[in-house]
């Protein structure tokens, strides 16, 4: 599964796996991938040092990335105290109420509430990358359109090639003159913030909008033969994230979401603005059911809403509260039936795709088997 992409970064095959756990970003590149690293939850940076240094004594010399959550304009002056006195107190009596309504218990005195949507802050987003550029990493990836042009140059500076994603040709466009140098087309079907395009159609929009750069296909992909569609839609490459949430090396910490995660179809996801107030894929759960009831306060914008339910999160994941457990996810969920290790899942992929091609090349005429 090598293309001109895979080639330039040294990689056996043109699979980006995103992942927030180092141990499979570093298996990823280890079986011939490329891994990269999310690293929107580290707000402190000794946590994101600690993990890069963890992948450099895992990858086997092998390239690997990191994706951050960067807004390309500035907000001077405003800290995470600003934002947060911004939430209305309805909707956080309506946290509190849901809560109460399934029986969610309090975290015990002094206990962190865990994980805070932080990342999104640029304060926070160049820290990361200050620590990151210590490594020899090869992509740096941006989450929310193209990063700021500074950081462009510093990482073209370094040798560092700059991927964002795009839910539409015009986004892609944007990427492009911004001096992006790899657009990742994520369709609707993907997990996490996404737009309303689907795969197969944005693809090739978004390939002939910025030709010659490369473009990775992202959304509902999970197996060779999917692998094959999007090279044949012109892809370089395919952007991976949701698959890897159930292999073996993952540390998802919550077997109860594993299980949900292992018994889902692929219509068992909604895209909602419950996380963080931008439509992001997810499971549905009846905490999701409970904001997008027309009957309750509605989503706020992001960044308010993820700093008003982190606690609520934090709680539900560590009390495995069942009915309000989710975890951002894509419609390939449904393919997701069995814990496997990265490697395995690399060679269903490679195997699927070998005779996606033979089929092709037998209904060309180019094949006598």
């Amino acid at each position: 599964m090598q293309t001109e992409l895979s080639k330039t970064l040294g990689v056996e095959h043109a699979v980006f796996g995103f992942t927030p756990f180092p141990a499979v970003a570093a298996a990823i590149s280890r079986a011939g991938g490329f891994g990269v690293l999310g690293a929107v939850r580290y707000t402190a940076p000794d946590d994101l040092k600690r993990d890069l240094d963890w992948i450099e004594a895992h990858v086997e010399g092998k390239p690997y990335g990191l994706d951050v959550v960067m807004p390309a304009k500035k907000v001077e002056g405003v800290t995470e105290a600003d934002v947060e006195a911004m939430i209305p107190e309805g909707h956080r009596q309506f946290v509190r109420d849901t809560l109460a309504k399934y029986g969610v218990p309090e975290l015990a005195d002094g206990e962190a509430s865990g994980w805070r949507i932080t990342g999104w802050m640029e304060q926070v987003a160049r820290t990361q990358l200050d620590v990151a550029f210590d490594y020899p990493i090869r992509l740096l990836a941006n989450a929310l359109g193209s990063p700021p042009a500074d950081v462009v140059d510093r990482a073209h500076d370094q040798d560092v090639l700059v991927a964002a994603l795009a839910g539409s040709a015009r986004h892609a466009v944007k990427h492009r003159d911004a001096g992006i140098d790899i657009v990742v087309a994520q369709g609707y079907e993907a997990g996490g913030h996404t737009g309303e395009i689907a795969t197969m159609v944005l693809t090739p929009e978004v390939v002939d909008a910025v030709a010659p750069l490369p473009v990775l296909a992202a959304g509902g992909i999970g197996s060779g033969r999917q692998v094959a569609a999007a090279l044949s839609l012109g892809a370089q490459g395919v952007w991976l994230g949701s698959m890897w949430l159930t292999v073996t090396e993952a540390d998802l910490s919550s077997p109860a979401v594993t299980r949900k995660l292992l018994a889902a179809g692929s219509g068992d996801t909604v895209r909602s603005r419950a996380l963080t107030g931008k439509p992001a894929r997810q499971l549905r759960t009846e905490w999701t059911d409970a904001w997008d009831d027309a009957n309750g306060p509605g989503t706020l914008p992001m960044p308010l809403q993820g700093l008003l339910v982190a606690e609520a999160l934090t709680r539900i994941q560590k009390y495995e509260v069942e009915p309000l457990l989710g975890t951002p996810v894509g419609q390939i969920v449904g393919r997701m039936t069995a814990e496997r290790s990265v490697q395995a899942v690399f060679d269903d992929l490679t195997r699927g795709f070998e005779q996606a091609v033979d089929r092709i090349n037998r209904i060309a005429g180019r094949s006598g088997k």
